[in-house]
């Protein structure tokens, strides 16, 4: 709660359980003032939003006690049922909007500020997910660039298509959502983009995961000169919102039934992992799975999304809002979870790509089989003990360039996105003990860092970001050699 919401309630709290007291010293006319001020001055900074329902029913109670305008003192079973009552509603009105509050998202921090727009691209590619055989491959990007324009209107938190999408995966009624028209992006629709070339990022999200609710991270990393192309994986997402205003959003059908009876290829890797079997025995079957499970098909799916996108940027750089601002000889690609295995997909499938992050996302496909030839990086959130790490068997081959492992401590795989802003009671939103400030600190100056090095090839070395960060554990592979800086 922000301060003018706090005093509200506070406000309305005290004279509900002494209003005998506050009428006996105060004339009604200005208990009525003053209850009527706080009230509107509450809906002029702050705005209505449902989190404060149980606040406004305190002060609804608080203003029928002050119509009333009683100084009989009631009897002590009245007042301690009232008190009970009272503190109930108090501890509601003051728990509802902790749990989903208007958020503070962090200011970016790099040389520019950061403008947004959106692009919607259609290939020739046939759409598998719908019924309709005459369906083409067809989503929504939304860009993220340097500007120095902050004359626009700011960016409304996360689109329509994607609100309501969300609402929906967790059966909420869509306009438990309006809230977050309150949240400051510190970004700016449509800002004029700074006038220079910049190079280019990709960017996969999570499956099933709002593809916008990265403004943490995505703008952080735009801040420091990269215009990132967000791509929002139609029906695999939340949600998304096309040009024309249509609403596309998770397919759960076609996600059953990819998934149906593929349980038992899993069954294998989690018994190869209790039972303590050395690296070598436990390799083959990992392999086996990370290349027959359904995921790689959803991995390949969403890499040749990044690669087609990577094919257009030539147009986009020839005509239109892009012109001449994207430099083409310095592409590269991030991802988180399936979307940072997608990532990683990509760099092995013919584009201009150079190099890509995977921000905690289980590598399936065929990368067991084979060897980075571009600079990659992996960063991983702080998985218990227990946990099958998947990876370590499918980047066994690494890089033949450089390759980088990353591991921020008390980080947990929500860290990555917007989540532990929006939902910050930690149990719900599945965030690490970190701080939400400090993870996003720590991924987007690894991914700066890393793309400042291989894309704009400035003389780095990453390894004093271990230095730089107490949370961060990074090791840097050059081909078959180790550097670690304890």
């Amino acid at each position: 709660m922000n301060y003018i919401d706090l005093l509200l309630l506070l406000i309305v709290s005290i004279y509900i359980l002494f209003n005998r007291q506050i009428n006996v010293k105060l004339k009604k006319s200005y208990i009525l003032g003053g209850l009527f001020s706080i009230f509107i001055l509450q809906l002029i900074i702050s705005g209505y939003r449902w989190q404060m329902i149980p606040t406004y029913v305190l002060w609804i109670i608080a203003l029928f006690l002050a119509i009333k305008y009683s100084i009989k003192k009631p009897s002590n079973l009245a007042l301690v049922f009232k008190s009970f009552i009272i503190l109930i509603i108090a501890g509601l009105a003051y728990y509802v909007p902790s749990l989903l509050p208007v958020f503070k998202l962090p200011q970016p921090t790099g040389k520019y500020s950061v403008g947004t727009n959106d692009l919607e691209l259609t290939v020739n590619r046939d759409e598998i997910i719908t019924e309709n055989p005459n369906d083409k491959r067809s989503f929504m990007i939304k860009t993220w660039y340097p500007t120095t324009d902050l004359s626009g209107k700011q960016d409304l938190y996360i689109d329509k298509g994607g609100r309501n999408g969300f609402a929906m995966k967790y059966g909420l009624p869509i306009s438990m959502l309006d809230y977050l028209d309150q949240v400051d992006t510190h970004v700016y629709r449509n800002a004029a983009i700074e006038n220079e070339s910049f190079p280019v990022l990709l960017f996969s999200h999570g499956y099933n995961s709002k593809a916008n609710g990265y403004y943490a991270l995505l703008s952080e990393v735009a801040s420091h000169g990269y215009i990132v192309f967000a791509i929002n994986h139609t029906y695999e997402s939340t949600g998304s919102t096309f040009i024309d205003g249509k609403e596309v959003y998770f397919d759960n059908h076609f996600a059953q039934k990819i998934e149906t009876d593929t349980w038992q290829i899993i069954v294998p890797i989690k018994d190869a992992f209790k039972t303590k079997i050395s690296f070598e025995e436990r390799q083959p079957i990992v392999k086996k799975a990370l290349t027959t499970y359904f995921v790689k098909d959803i991995v390949n799916r969403w890499a040749q999304d990044i690669v087609d996108v990577s094919n257009v940027l030539q147009q986009y750089n020839s005509t239109g809002f892009f012109k001449d601002k994207l430099d083409m000889t310095r592409i590269g690609v991030f991802g988180h979870s399936r979307g940072g295995g997608a990532a990683g997909h990509s760099l092995l499938l013919p584009s201009s790509i150079k190099a890509g992050v995977n921000l905690d996302g289980v590598q399936w496909g065929e990368i067991a089989d084979t060897t980075f030839q571009k600079p990659f990086m992996f960063v991983a959130a702080d998985w218990p003990e227990e946990h099958e790490n998947l990876n370590q068997h499918a980047y066994i081959n690494k890089s033949s360039s450089y390759f980088y492992e990353g591991l921020i401590k008390n980080s947990a795989h929500s860290n990555f996105m917007d989540i532990p802003y929006m939902v910050p009671e930690q149990s719900i939103s599945e965030a690490g003990t970190i701080q939400a400030d400090m993870a996003i600190s720590i991924s987007s100056s690894l991914v700066t860092s890393f793309f400042d090095k291989h894309l704009k090839e400035k003389p780095i070395d990453l390894l004093l970001l271990n230095s730089e960060f107490e949370l961060l554990e990074l090791k840097v592979f050059e081909g078959d050699s180790i550097r670690i800086k304890n």
